[in-house]
Formats: structure tokens, C-alpha cells, sequence
């Protein structure tokens, strides 16, 4: 296979959520023309403006320079997009529903819109997370109203928010779910400038290609939770979940990925995909026992962290404030969806306590969320100021390296909850800090 493509090719994004723009802005950065659709006009105007709707490093250098140089467009034309492309990505929202199976109404209907405006042979790519069997489902919606061919392409993505263009323009892989040979050898073309250093592009069934983005996915989270109920465990017996992570990860049959205990996962992801999985399980009349079973212990994670508070201060938080630093689901990103700082906010305020808090980027989608649960503060030393307690929920860099005795001098009580294994216990007995933190013995002044 060649290194790159001989052409560039003419592609259609739509949907502009976070799928859908990292992989336009990375498609139009290797010399491709990408259309990029979306049906919420204030959101194009932006996008036309060089305003990006989410937080995500590196993203808004790759729409400018898109953008600039006449490869990257945003617009609200389904059918001029279509018609100008010969690859249409499907990367429309497909959110949970209280079942746990994904909405697909909004692919119901760009699939439909796709098919009436078809001026020729397409590829149409599946890059929404869907349930297993969705590639001939769209098939279907699309039949009685295209004029010309197409195959239905399963490409999951593979995405880590905050490291989401690095993810895509160096993939582990590339899974392309074709039953089609030509089609096969197009969607490669497409994708070989992002594996010049040898990573496989794997051709496979679309229906093995829809089940491998909820394989892994799922994988990943039971190893988070593996971990997290580990750590209760080295609580109890007086264990230090670190030193069990470092002793593992040497094992090359388990490695060091996905091994960290905290405070809970959460994102678009994970939550949903693990949800997904089981409901396709229940369908076909199984269940997924591993699969549920860490998604239980992920929602008992969550809580975890104010449990050790109630250790501390008793099952009544009333008269006390706890500053929060950390909001979004992760580092490095805005997203709210499923972050474990939600529940622990909403539990501290259930058992009386108030709550400062801080997040680099993700303030605005915070306070939609949790509205008037919280106080919202300028900087981490901000939410301090009258706080009883320190409460770590996100592990920016920011808060890694930080002056223990201004947190000291600030605070009322000398105490720190650390829900992401943060600072060392060292670190801790010399600052002269009562330390909680996840698998790891408590320190005490």
C-alpha cells in the first residue's frame, strides 16, 4: 500500500460534535476537501468564524489552518455537501436512552436526507458509536430513497478526549467494516497518510467492525473498575493500590494502561458504550455478567470519594464547605457527561455541605449541569477561600505541583481528599496534611 494517496478526495462530515470535527479538521489537514454539515446555524456561523464549540488541545490550530487554505467548509447544505463528495462520514449524535440503547433518530434522519441527495455512487461511513447490526440498518432507511449505489461502511473511532488529534493522526489502528473489496481499498487510500509508520489499517465484517469500538471500550472500563474495587480492598487491609498498580503493570500479559484507581470514569464513552453493550446482550438473550458488573462498581466509585469525607467529618456535612478542584470528566477537556465530580457535588450537598468549586475550561458546561448546587470560582486558590476541606476530583496538570503551605494558610482544616492519587504520602506528612486518597493509607496530623 502506498504512503499516501495519489488525490485528494472530496469528503462530507455530517454532523460538527466532537467526532465529527476532529475528524473533518484531521481529513482536511492531509489535502483533502471536507464538508463539513450540521443543522444548528449558530453553530456553523461559528465554526465559519474560527469559534470552536468544544475544548479540545490542537483542534482549533487544524480548523484555522483548514479553514485558511480552502480545504476545511462548514455548512447548513446536506445536498451541496453530498453531491461535491464521494465519502459521506455519519457522525451525528447517537445519545442513551433510559434503556441504555442509543437514540439513532438523528442517523435516521441524516441517512435519509444522504440518500435523497445522492447525485451518484457514494460511500456512506458509519463514524457514530452504533448498536451492532446499525450498517444495515441505515441500508435500510436508505433504500427507498436513493437513485444510485452505495456501501454502508462500519469506522468506529477510537478518540480519547484530550489527546483526540494526536489519536487521529497517529492511530494504533484503523478498523474499516466492509463486505466490499474496492471499498475496502478506498477508505485505506483515505486513511494511509495517518499509518506511514506501519500501524494496520484491519479489514473486517462492518458487523465485527461495530462490535470492536464496544469491545475495547468496555474492556477499558472493567480494568478501571477492576482497579477501583482493588483499591477499596487495599483500604481495608491496609494495602497501597500504587504499589499493587506498579507491580502488575511489569506483567506484559496486563501492561500499565487503564490500571490507575480514582475517582470513577465517565465521558461520552465509556458510560454509554458499557451501557450499549449489555443492551445488545440483552437483545440476543444473554447478559454480560463482567461487563455489568463494572459499570455497578463504577456508579459505587463515584460515591467513594465523599464516603471518605463522612469518615472523617461524620454523615452530616452541615456548617461545612469543601473546595472542589476539578469539574470535567478528565483532563485536557469540557466535558461534563458522566463526570464523578456531579455525584460527589450532589452527594455533599444531600448530606448538608456547600461547595467551591474550580475547572480550568469546563466552568460553563458545569454550572448548566449542576446549576446553583455550587459556588463557581476564578482559580483554584479562589475556591480555598473559606473552605473547610480540599476535595480532587480531576487530575490536571495544574494541580500536580502546588504550594502546600498557601493551601494550608487558606483552608480551615489541614485536609485533602484526593480522589486521583495526586501526591505522594511523603509529600503529604511533610506538608503536615490529614490525606485521603484512593487505595492508599490515610495520612494523619
Amino acid at each position: 500500500m502506498a504512503c499516501g494517496s495519489e488525490f485528494s478526495m472530496k469528503i462530507a462530515v455530517i454532523g460538527t460534535g466532537y467526532v465529527g470535527l476532529v475528524a473533518g479538521a484531521c481529513f482536511a489537514d492531509t489535502g483533502n476537501t471536507v464538508y463539513c454539515v450540521d443543522k444548528d446555524p449558530r453553530k456553523i456561523d461559528a465554526l465559519k468564524n474560527g469559534q470552536i464549540p468544544i475544548f479540545e488541545p490542537g483542534l482549533d490550530v487544524l480548523v484555522k489552518r483548514g479553514t485558511s487554505e480552502n480545504r476545511l467548509f462548514f455548512t447548513l447544505d446536506t445536498k451541496e455537501a453530498v453531491e461535491k463528495s464521494e465519502i459521506i462520514f455519519m457522525a451525528v449524535g447517537t445519545p442513551p436512552q433510559p434503556n441504555g440503547e442509543p437514540d439513532l433518530s438523528y442517523l435516521k434522519a441524516a441517512s435519509e436526507e444522504v440518500a435523497r441527495t445522492m447525485n451518484g455512487p457514494k460511500i456512506i461511513v458509519n463514524k457514530s458509536t452504533v448498536p451492532v447490526g446499525t450498517h444495515r440498518t441505515v441500508a435500510d432507511w436508505m433504500k427507498p430513497l436513493a437513485k444510485h449505489k452505495y456501501d454502508v461502511v462500519s469506522n468506529p473511532e477510537f478518540l480519547k478526549e484530550g489527546s483526540a488529534i494526536d489519536d487521529f493522526l497517529k492511530p494504533d489502528r484503523v478498523v474499516i467494516g466492509t463486505h466490499l473489496e474496492d471499498t475496502y481499498k478506498k477508505m485505506a487510500e483515505l486513511y494511509a497518510p495517518f499509518v506511514r509508520q506501519g500501524n494496520p489499517i484491519i479489514w473486517m465484517d462492518p458487523v465485527s467492525a461495530e462490535l470492536t469500538k464496544y469491545a475495547c471500550n468496555s474492556f477499558l472500563a472493567t480494568r478501571i473498575s477492576f482497579m477501583n474495587e482493588l483499591a477499596q480492598l487495599c483500604e481495608k487491609v491496609g494495602g497501597d493500590i500504587e504499589k499493587v498498580r506498579k507491580g502488575m503493570s511489569t506483567d506484559v500479559r496486563i501492561g500499565r494502561h487503564f490500571l490507575y484507581a480514582g475517582a470513577g470514569y465517565g465521558g461520552s464513552c465509556f458510560p454509554k458504550d458499557v451501557q450499549a453493550l449489555m443492551s445488545t446482550a440483552r437483545k440476543n438473550g444473554m447478559e454480560l455478567g463482567i461487563v455489568e458488573a463494572a459499570e455497578d462498581a463504577n456508579y459505587k466509585q463515584k460515591k467513594h470519594l465523599v464516603t471518605r469525607i463522612c469518615e472523617h467529618y461524620g454523615k452530616s456535612l452541615s456548617g461545612k464547605t469543601f473546595a472542589i478542584w476539578g469539574l470535567a470528566f478528565k483532563p485536557n477537556t469540557d466535558d461534563m457527561r458522566e463526570a464523578a465530580s456531579l455525584t460527589i457535588i450532589d452527594e455533599i450537598v444531600k448530606l448538608g455541605g456547600k461547595v467551591r468549586a474550580f475547572d480550568p475550561v469546563s466552568m460553563e458546561n458545569a454550572s448548566r449541569l449542576l446549576e446553583n448546587k455550587a459556588t463557581y470560582c476564578e482559580s483554584s486558590f479562589d475556591a480555598l477561600e473559606g473552605a473547610d476541606a480540599l476535595v480532587i476530583v480531576t487530575e490536571w496538570n495544574e494541580f500536580r505541583q502546588v504550594d502546600f503551605a498557601k493551601i494550608k494558610s487558606t483552608i480551615k482544616d489541614p485536609v485533602i481528599f484526593d480522589g486521583r492519587n495526586l501526591y505522594t504520602l511523603e509529600q503529604m506528612k511533610q506538608a503536615g496534611f490529614t490525606y485521603y486518597s484512593i487505595g492508599r493509607p490515610v495520612v494523619r496530623v
